[in-house]
């Protein structure tokens, strides 16, 4: 156990040092106001305070775990042992030159995006707004490579302290938005389809969807064997979030009134874990989330533990807020659908802390390194530049014992319109995480 003496004992500065120690050390953290308890402790221990006690490892805390609410706190980036780049400089007298543990917790909190910041088109914030974009630290865990950091000099300190190493750990998620591209879309639908394709002169998708509806071929997207085939010979945590909403603009997948569908769900559950993806308006409306969250409950028959939003609509803190009322106890949407790399410069799952309320809650966020639609459709990578760019962040979490989550849609694994030649992607970043 490593003790901690402070001057103010914070719940901002519990929940930091906990996930840091804890969840990415793997150590036991405790805590003192009292500088007699902390004298007499003999093993592990350091002061986080304003002024250093005597020869002990020290580190000059930043005011931001001690406050509350939300300030426009101007800082500017630098460089840690010239590669890492860090923030709130800590001063000559700390063990350490930044407070990490008050960088970690702007950085986890998202604290940024409470503050005043530009919207993309769907209500988002902006990747070109965070810090870590701007100062190109998007593509790197900083807040576990500053803890790994932190520890060589603690054991510097305390050479015999013994820290249980961790673990890397990979979990692989699908979004199906869209459960097939011909099947199970309804009477009006298919018609429409077929008009489409004929007045724009597409015979072969034509032909195909008829050979489609007759079961004569199989559907594109009916990639879920495969899943399940992948699922059984590697053996990864596997996670798929299904969209189940009406039909509308921006949520196109097969209706859930089809038995198809419903079936497709309740299989896949028998074989990986299945989520929600919570549709398109769900992000400001808790009476929908919780219209969906009952339909999906009684499809798989238990509660809905893991959820999504789709298109990652994630509006801070209010769409978290929702989930919790609703008991939701996993998201899945910490991420940027244009961008690869670490929104919140972490491969850690954490436990979202709410600055509106100043506590830690219990929805647990697993933020995604990599999605797919960012490797093809925004960066237009071929196959084997996306799976270079998956090894680069692959990397980055293998280096920290981190947690690599994935992003890709069943579509993926069709070889069909802008998805051909990407079929065996998926099985190359299974075998790459497994080996590398």
């Amino acid at each position: 156990m490593v003790l901690v003496y402070t001057h103010k004992i914070t719940p901002r500065l519990t929940y930091i040092f906990k996930h840091i120690f804890i969840r990415i050390l793997n150590s036991k953290v405790s805590f003192t106001t009292k500088i007699e308890e902390f004298v007499a402790f003999n093993g592990a221990k350091l002061n986080y305070s304003k002024m250093p006690l005597g020869n002990e490892f020290f580190i000059r805390s930043y005011d931001l775990l001690f406050e509350q609410g939300i300030n426009d706190i101007e800082f500017s980036i630098a460089k840690w042992d010239e590669n890492v780049p860090c923030f709130f400089t800590a001063g000559k007298k700390s063990s350490i030159p930044y407070d990490i543990f008050a960088a970690s917790f702007y950085l986890m909190s998202r604290y940024e995006e409470y503050l005043p910041h530009v919207q993309d088109e769907h209500e988002r914030f902006s990747v070109e707004e965070s810090i870590a974009f701007k100062n190109g630290f998007l593509k790197r865990p900083l807040v576990d490579i500053w803890a790994f950091k932190f520890l060589e000099a603690l054991k510097e300190k305390f050479p015999d302290h013994e820290f249980e190493k961790r673990e890397f750990s990979y979990i692989s998620t699908f979004d199906i938005n869209q459960a097939y591209i011909y099947r199970a879309k309804g009477l009006v639908r298919s018609i429409g389809g077929f008009m489409i394709d004929f007045f724009t002169f597409k015979l072969s998708a034509f032909i195909e969807r008829a050979l489609v509806l007759l079961k004569v071929k199989k559907d594109p997207y009916d990639t879920y064997d495969e899943i399940v085939r992948l699922k059984k010979a590697y053996q990864f945590p596997t996670v798929l979030f299904f969209l189940i909403s009406n039909v509308s603009t921006y949520d196109n997948n097969v209706s859930i009134t089809k038995d198809k569908y419903r079936l497709l769900i309740k299989s896949m559950s028998d074989y990986v874990k299945v989520g929600l993806n919570l549709s398109y308006f769900t992000m400001k409306k808790e009476d929908l989330m919780k219209k969906e969250l009952k339909k999906m409950e009684s499809i798989i028959n238990t509660p809905v533990s893991k959820s999504k939003q789709h298109l990652l609509r994630n509006h801070l803190p209010e769409t978290y807020q929702k989930l919790i009322d609703l008991e939701v106890e996993e998201d899945y949407t910490m991420g940027y659908s244009d961008y690869l790399g670490f929104r919140a410069s972490t491969c850690t799952p954490f436990y979202f802390y709410d600055l509106d309320f100043e506590i830690q809650t219990p929805l647990k966020v697993f933020p995604f390194a990599v999605n797919d639609y960012a490797l093809n459709e925004v960066l237009s990578l071929s196959p084997k530049q996306a799976l270079l760019k998956v090894k680069e962040l692959l990397q980055e979490v293998k280096a920290v014992n981190g947690t690599f989550v994935t992003l890709f849609h069943n579509e993926i694994l069709s070889d069909y319109g802008i998805w051909k030649g990407w079929k065996g992607v998926y099985g190359d970043v299974l075998d790459m995480v497994k080996h590398d």
